[in-house]
């Protein structure tokens, strides 16, 4: 396994507190090696294998285990002759969400024994909306993602490819990044690029049908594919429900406004879009229309829609978002009058200003790139992020970055 310390290092501090650790995120991000080498600390721990018990529901191992009296039962068995030498038994819950009520299991296992119990899943039980109401207060959740660069880079190092260790190395391989994506099966096995494709289209198309179609009872599956293309094609563009609408309408696919948010909202809550709302600077307000979306990685689109230079820029829009998101930032699209900010981004105190753009040809681009940063009255931090040439230094207070050395930095 390669380690992943920037995602392990948020679970260890909570070992043998009395939560469930609860990890979420997109089918394939790398949930269940995180839970692995969560298993290897323990053992290096001096914490014995029969303390440790994983289930992994995916697995037809598992298969009769599936209804919350039946799990209850196996792992009492499991659990019961431990406890009576006070030790903790640590339980490992790998896509529980196959498991039907399952939170009333865990609650009893809490109850019931000396447990410490970690859980994974990928589709809207687990969002902290649903499991708040049988966890109360009782769970901590982490959300798990596919590769960083910074961890991609890794993996192409454990695979022997060549170390990126010159500027010239870690921007080509961030090209590399982008057309390639991040899931961690998808980097270490020598793959070609359309090799690739096939294998996240499979992870496409189970997440759409087992957890999107299937669960949801949804009969109009066209439908359903059409508004996919059309947000994975209109990646860091606002648009609304009632744009979508009309598209579709175009296409002699009548759908009202109301079934559009819900596909969207299941998307989401599959883990393969994020929503990125609107921020007004001015007013100072969260904005309810016009939001963004960004895909769990980068390769879905390629996967789905092929292969598109156009699509570079939205992209790396996309990179730099995701990598917010994995480091605790809250993101939001900033508006300043008519104007808008790529990204404002916040975490508790802190917060700053980004704008993104594959090249800069122009005074006029360059002028709105800087530009709209400027029209912003205040000390907090400010970027342009491009990966073209540039001058070195600032342009008045704003700070000019190579995307690729922004992922890598560890300044913010």
């Amino acid at each position: 396994m390669v380690p992943r310390p920037d995602v392990v290092d948020h679970i260890l501090p909570y070992i043998d507190a009395p939560l469930v650790k609860v990890l979420t995120g997109v089918r394939r991000c790398g949930k269940s090696t995180v839970l692995a080498m969560v298993m290897d600390e323990l053992r290096s721990r001096g914490v014995p294998n029969d303390h440790i018990i994983r289930y992994n529901f995916d697995s037809l191992e598992f298969d009769d285990l599936k209804t919350a009296r039946a799990l209850y039962g196996a792992i009492r068995e499991r659990v019961a002759p431990r406890a009576a030498d006070s030790a903790t038994t640590y339980l490992f819950l790998d896509e529980i969400q196959e498991v039907e009520d399952w939170e009333r299991v865990v609650n009893s296992l809490m109850a019931d024994f000396d447990v410490d119990i970690y859980v994974t899943g990928s589709n809207s039980r687990m969002m902290s909306s649903e499991i708040s109401t049988h966890l109360t207060g009782r769970y901590v959740t982490f959300r798990v993602f596919p590769l960083s660069f910074r961890e991609f880079l890794a993996f192409r190092r454990a695979a022997g490819e060549n170390a990126e260790e010159g500027a010239g190395d870690t921007r080509r391989a961030l090209a590399d990044y982008l057309r390639r994506g991040g899931f961690p099966a998808t980097a270490l096995g020598g793959f070609s690029v359309e090799e690739i494709y096939a294998i996240v289209r499979d992870i496409y198309n189970s997440t759409i049908f087992t957890d999107i179609v299937r669960r949801n009872q949804i009969r109009k599956v066209d439908q359903l594919e059409r508004i996919v293309r059309y947000t994975f094609d209109n990646v860091g563009r606002t648009f609304s429900a009632a744009a979508i609408a009309k598209y579709l309408k175009s296409q002699r696919r009548a759908i009202d406004e109301e079934t559009v948010y819900s596909y969207l909202d299941k998307l989401e809550r599959a883990y393969i879009l994020h929503r990125c709302r609107r921020y007004d600077l001015a007013g100072k307000e969260i904005l309810k229309t016009q939001e963004k979306y960004y895909l769990a990685d980068t390769s879905l689109r390629y996967a789905v829609l092929g292969y598109d230079p156009d699509s570079v820029a939205a992209m790396l829009e996309n990179l730099v978002y995701l990598e917010l998101l994995r480091r605790g930032w809250e993101v939001f699209v900033g508006k300043v009058g008519d104007a808008e900010i790529d990204f404002v981004a916040t975490r508790r105190e802190r917060r700053m200003y980004l704008q993104v753009s594959q090249a800069i040809g122009s005074a006029q681009t360059e002028e709105r790139e800087y530009g709209r940063l400027l029209a912003i009255r205040d000390s907090h931090p400010k970027y342009v992020l491009r990966t073209d040439d540039f001058a070195a230094g600032g342009h008045d207070g704003i700070r000019t970055m190579h995307v690729a050395d922004f992922l890598l930095s560890d300044e913010w």
